[in-house]
C-alpha cells in the first residue's frame, strides 16, 4: 500500500512535482497559501520522490528559489501595504496579536529574527510582510530570506526523502500490515505538527511580547508628581 501510493508518486512528471513543490513553498512564505495547503507537510510528501542526488539538488534549488521569492513578495506587501495587512482575514485568522508579535520581533532582532522564524509555523507565514513593515533594508532581508530558505527546504526535502524509504522498508518487512504502520505514521506525524504549531503560536507570542530598547528605557523613568491642591499648599506653606 505504501509502496504503491510513492511509486504512483514517483511516476508523476518531474515537472509537476517540482511545479507542485514550488508552489507550496510559495504560498507557504507568503500570506494566503499556507493557511489553506502546508508547504511543510507538502514539502515533506513531495520529498519523498528526490530518491536520487539529482532529483534532491533538482528540488532543492527549485524550492529554496520559490522561497526566496515568496518571502521578497511578502515583503514588498509588508512595506507598502503593512498597516492595511494587519485588518486582512489572512492575518486575522492567526490573530493580530501575532501580527504585532512578528514585527516587534523583527524590529528587535532584524535580519536575524528572519533566520529563526522560518522554522515556526506562525511567524514563517507573516514573517516576510511582517519585516517590510518593521522597516528591516531589504539588503539585510535577502541574505537571510536566502539562508534561512536555502536550510528549511534542504532539511524538509530530506526528511521527505528518508521517510520514503523507510516506509518502503517497513512494508517489505511486515507485508499487509503495513497500512497499519501507514495509519500510525499519520496519527503521530498529525500529531506533532499539531503540538508543534501550538508551541510555536506560543514562542510567537513570548518573543512579541518582550520589550523593545524605547519601552525598555521608559518604563524606568519616574511618573511626574501631581501637583498639589491649594489647601495642601497652605498649609506646608512656613508660617
Amino acid at each position: 500500500m505504501i509502496t504503491d501510493f510513492l511509486n504512483w508518486l514517483a511516476d508523476l512528471p518531474p515537472a509537476l512535482l517540482l511545479v507542485g513543490a514550488g508552489l507550496l513553498v510559495f504560498g507557504e512564505t507568503t500570506l494566503g497559501l499556507g493557511f489553506i495547503a502546508p508547504g511543510e507537510t507538502g514539502l515533506f510528501i513531495l520529498g519523498t520522490t528526490a530518491t536520487s542526488v539529482p532529483k534532491f539538488l533538482l528540488m532543492w534549488v527549485v524550492t529554496t528559489a520559490c522561497a526566496v521569492l515568496g518571502y521578497t513578495v511578502g515583503f514588498l506587501l509588508g512595506k507598502y501595504f503593512g498597516p492595511k495587512l494587519r485588518q486582512t482575514k489572512m492575518v486575522r485568522r492567526h490573530g493580530a496579536d501575532a501580527w504585532d508579535n512578528a514585527v516587534g520581533f523583527l524590529r528587535r532582532r532584524g535580519a536575524v529574527a528572519v533566520l529563526i522564524a522560518i522554522f515556526l509555523p506562525v511567524m514563517r507565514t507573516l514573517v516576510p510582510a511582517a519585516a517590510g513593515a518593521a522597516g528591516l533594508p531589504y539588503r539585510k532581508f535577502l541574505p537571510a530570506a536566502g539562508i534561512a530558505g536555502t536550510a528549511w527546504c534542504a532539511i524538509h526535502i530530506g526528511i521527505g526523502a528518508a521517510l520514503g524509504e523507510s516506509a518502503k522498508w517497513l512494508e517489505e518487512a511486515i507485508g499487509k500490515g503495513s497500512w497499519v504502520v501507514l495509519l500510525l505514521m499519520v496519527a503521530v506525524f498529525g500529531l506533532v505538527m499539531l503540538v508543534k504549531r501550538r508551541k510555536s503560536g506560543a514562542l510567537a507570542e513570548t518573543v512579541g511580547a518582550q520589550p523593545s530598547g524605547a519601552q525598555t528605557s521608559g518604563a524606568g523613568a519616574q511618573p511626574e508628581s501631581t501637583p498639589r491642591s491649594a489647601s495642601e499648599s497652605e498649609n506646608t506653606a512656613p508660617h
